[in-house]
């Protein structure tokens, strides 16, 4: 570890330059240097090794097999039938295990070796896509509903989105010189950073904007959230919430999940302020001592919620009106087609863990060529094929013409794309983070492990005859919750190799976190608990009743929610 702190790393960086360069160029190792390894999450990428080799090469006397992971900054998770092309070609040809939609409706590619990460970067450029702020003490990559996009409602929330996350996109032009070879210019490595300053924010941030009745960016997860107002099909305004975050550690009581709380309503002209000066309170306000206390939920907790707003308040001028009545009917995605306001269509098809290569069926080969036949098609001025990430790690294939779908649908079919129409409604919702063997954090299997424990789930359900149940599951290597674990109706959080934290409780709707109910346990013994469980969910429920509900209902967990509203 590096002998630095965080903080001081980021203030003695030279606006994130540190020493970049210089490893880069080291071709003894295919590391990069300590304090540069804090540095480059800034421009989106994550130094990793294979750990299920890591072992052997130790007793060949061989370091690590480094690699980098690098994500994407995509507001909203859009992109072009040509950029999809371009990022293809990317993890064809630079990446191991293809591409991967991120929880964040972002690009992850794993695997790229040091001295091919220049190239890599300069490639996502060339796609007119970038990394800045996707990873780092920054605001990261700015969710946007996606659940699909049918609406002008839609449109406008992803046009403030992107603009939101331009703005608050950090000022240094380190991302320029390091890997695009532009000259340095006069007040390189002094740029001003009137919303980051000299150490950036204390820990990441995240924000999302959601359109209700559907809750599919999991808004009260978010450090910052943006719940539309929606009045005779146009946005109106937003209620804003604060203080979500999924991050934890076992063990330790000062740490731990939580619901974002509403801050009240504002004009749609009102985003950019409210959100720099919550971004900035933070930067002011955040624990810079104790680094796993330095998210924004703590900063609102150890403050008071009404302290926190007045701040807010006072910083951008803006007084928060009366929150608008809102309702959320699940946080899932759509599959199959939608038609949209405008009579296009939109294909939501289901991607399993976000992963997409060709394996079992050639799914990245599939998609490849679904993008190609949209580039061919003439657009006008209403039909501009998309390819959109959902939060769910799924994608919607958007604004495509009627004339159009049967040759889609003929693509999909052809590549085995078509799984949410074979696969269970467990297998339809459930979310997984990559960890092991490339996160460094990952204390035991979730992508590489979801096939199998959903298969023996599914096998429960359908001892109890409850194949046809809808049941939010999310599964988490470790306990800083990137598959946002802690709102699923059933989670597994990783504690050791082959063991799990069992979370139960949270609803359908993103509005109530899971308790834990057994710790560090195998998978005979979740399984078994899952199966008592089950039958007393298939004797006992109600009509409509969801399983998370039901839970909490019937006293086997005591719900942590935001607004507890079981279903009637």
């Amino acid at each position: 570890m590096s002998a630095h702190s965080v903080e001081d790393i980021k203030r003695g960086s030279h606006r994130l330059r540190g020493t970049l360069v210089e490893s880069l160029a080291d071709q003894v190792t295919g590391a990069i240097a300590e304090d540069d390894q804090t540095l480059i999450k800034y421009h989106g990428s994550y130094q990793q090794d294979d750990r299920d080799i890591r072992e052997e090469r130790r007793r060949q006397k061989l370091e690590p097999a480094y690699s980098f992971m690098i994500r994407t900054r995509t507001p909203g998770g859009v992109v072009s039938p040509e950029q999809w092309l371009k990022l293809d070609r990317i993890a064809t040809t630079y990446a191991e295990r293809g591409l991967r939609i991120t929880t964040r409706q972002a690009f992850q590619f794993h695997g790229v070796i040091k001295r091919e990460l220049k190239a890599t970067m300069q490639a996502i450029n060339a796609a007119m896509i970038d990394t800045v702020a996707a990873c780092g003490d920054v605001n990261r990559n700015i969710m946007a509903a996606a659940n699909p996009h049918e609406s002008r409602a839609h449109a406008f929330v992803h046009a403030q989105a992107a603009a939101l996350s331009a703005r608050l996109r950090p000022n240094t032009r380190a991302y320029y010189e390091i890997w695009l070879d532009e000259e340095r210019i006069a007040g390189s490595g002094d740029e001003d950073e009137p919303i980051y300053g000299d150490t950036y924010l204390p820990r990441k941030f995240k924000i999302g904007f959601a359109i209700p009745p559907y809750n599919d960016v999991d808004v009260f997860a978010q450090d910052l959230g943006f719940i539309a107002i929606i009045e005779n099909g146009d946005v109106v305004g937003y209620n804003v919430t604060a203080g979500g975050g999924m991050g934890a550690t076992h063990g330790d009581p000062e740490t731990y999940p939580r619901l974002g709380s509403l801050l009240g309503a504002i004009a749609p002209d009102q985003v950019t302020a409210i959100a720099e000066a919550v971004v900035t309170t933070q930067r002011d306000w955040g624990n810079r001592a104790v680094r796993k206390r330095a998210r924004l939920k703590y900063t609102i907790d150890d403050r008071g919620l009404d302290v926190f707003r007045r701040e807010v308040e006072s910083r951008s001028g803006i007084t928060f009106a009366e929150p608008r009545d809102y309702r959320f009917i699940h946080n899932g995605d759509r599959f199959g087609w939608v038609q949209g306001e405008n009579g296009l269509w939109h294909l939501t098809l289901r991607i399993v863990a976000g992963r997409i290569w060709d394996r079992e069926q050639p799914h990245l080969t599939g998609l490849r060529e679904i993008a190609t036949h949209l580039l061919a098609v003439e657009p006008d001025a209403t039909s501009v094929p998309e390819f959109r990430m959902t939060p769910n790690q799924n994608l919607v294939i958007a604004n495509i013409p009627d004339g159009e779908r049967a040759h889609v649908d003929a693509l999909v079919a052809a590549h085995g794309l078509a799984i949410h129409e074979v696969a269970s409604p467990l297998r339809q919702n459930a979310i997984a983070c990559v960890a092991l063997p490339t996160c460094g954090l990952a204390m035991a299997e979730a992508e590489r492990y979801l096939p199998d424990i959903l298969t023996h789930f599914d096998a429960l359900l359908a001892k109890h005859g409850l194949s046809d149940q809808s049941i939010h599951f999310r599964i988490s290597g470790c306990p800083n919750g990137c598959s946002r674990p802690y709102l699923g109706e059933v989670a597994l959080v990783g504690k050791a190799p082959g063991r799990y934290n069992l979370m139960l409780g949270g609803d359908h709707r993103g509005q109530r976190l899971n308790v834990l109910h057994r710790e560090n346990i195998d998978e005979a013994a979740i399984l078994a608990e899952l199966d008592q469980l089950l039958a007393r969910y298939a004797a006992e429920r109600r009509d409509d009743e969801y399983f998370g509900d039901f839970l909490v209902r019937s006293g086997v967990v005591v719900a942590r929610a935001l607004n507890l509203e079981l279903a009637a």
